[in-house]
């Protein structure tokens, strides 16, 4: 599925100045590469959402949770979002892995991974039984959406508004999941934009940046190097072309820091930072190995946000976002 380049995108109010947005991706830790399971999995790197929230609220950030359904079926997981969500000092959206979401009805394989790539009934039943289940167990209605693997589909946004969702975060701009059957994003860039002509659906994308000497020409070479790793590599270490999102996975501070000017410069007013929750603990993904790892995860983190309030740009939370978007 191509998503096209959107035409409405948001404007916001005078005062909003320039804002940024942190969102974790709260889910279960699994092998990132086997293949997809039902089973399998853990949830030991639940606790360390305590530390990340407390790290959070010193820096007077309220980042927001995008939340699957493993994570919901862990009494201490419950207990964390429900503690957050009492106390107002994060936001709880809707993770779907379909994968370990239920009804099972469907094949464990790649392209089902994508939840936008399942029968439009079943999306929708795996949709409103993690909503329902958020809702019964932390207490509170999320209407913010981030598909799993990125993977919305041709009926994800008509199901998101029946069932009264205002704001999807499904879109990571300038990537292209296509070759394994998922979405192509390659001609929607950063900005947050409406879904339709009614304002009820708010898109508020990753945000990845170009950066490098032909990031105006980006266009043709972007297509070349989401296809090819040594092209993509030869570029970035050139300085030519670097394709830049907003995280600590993978991606250096100094890049990070770069990224934010180029988007300050290019008038981008919200920056979307994003990471998934098994990074918080050592040896769930390839980014977070060791405590030394870990350490420098939050030492990044020092560093950017540092970045951002030399730059002015302050945090914003997802009710605040919702609101400044609609003009509310």
């Amino acid at each position: 599925m191509k998503i096209d380049k959107p035409d409405d995108h948001v404007q916001w109010p005078e005062d909003f100045g320039r804002r940024f947005l942190i969102s974790v991706d709260t889910e279960e830790e699994f092998d990132w590469d086997a293949p997809f399971q039902r089973d399998g999995h853990t949830t030991a790197s639940i606790p360390m959402l305590h530390e990340f929230q407390a790290f959070a609220e010193k820096h007077r950030i309220k980042p927001v949770y995008f939340v699957d359904y493993s994570i919901v079926d862990d009494e201490k997981g419950v207990a964390f979002l429900r503690s957050v969500a009492e106390q107002k000092t994060a936001g709880i959206g809707v993770h779907l892995h379909p994968w370990v979401n239920p009804p099972f009805e469907e094949d464990v394989n790649v392209h089902n991974s994508f939840a936008g790539n399942l029968p439009k009934e079943l999306e929708e039943e795996k949709l409103v039984a993690l909503r329902d289940a958020i809702q019964n167990k932390i207490g509170v209605m999320p209407t913010t959406y981030r598909a799993g693997r990125y993977g919305i589909g041709p009926h994800t946004t008509e199901l998101l508004l029946k069932h009264g969702f205002v704001m999807d975060s499904s879109i990571r701009p300038r990537f292209d999941y296509s070759e394994q059957g998922g979405p192509d994003f390659m001609a929607v860039g950063s900005e947050p934009f409406w879904w339709g002509r009614d304002n009820r659906l708010l898109e508020v994308p990753l945000t990845t940046v170009y950066s490098g000497l032909l990031r105006k020409q980006s266009g043709l070479m972007a297509a070349i190097m989401n296809k090819s790793p040594l092209f993509n590599a030869l570029c970035s270490r050139s300085k030519m072309l670097e394709r830049i999102p907003l995280t600590p996975e993978g991606i250096s501070a100094r890049e990070t820091k770069e990224a934010i000017d180029v988007a300050l410069d290019d008038d981008l007013r919200l920056l979307v930072f994003s990471f998934h929750s098994p990074s918080l603990a050592p040896g769930h993904t390839p980014y977070v190995r060791t405590q030394e790892d870990l350490d420098g995860f939050y030492d990044w983190w020092r560093d950017v946000i540092e970045h951002l309030e030399k730059r002015n740009v302050k945090p914003i939370d997802i009710e605040q976002l919702i609101a400044a978007a609609s003009g509310v």
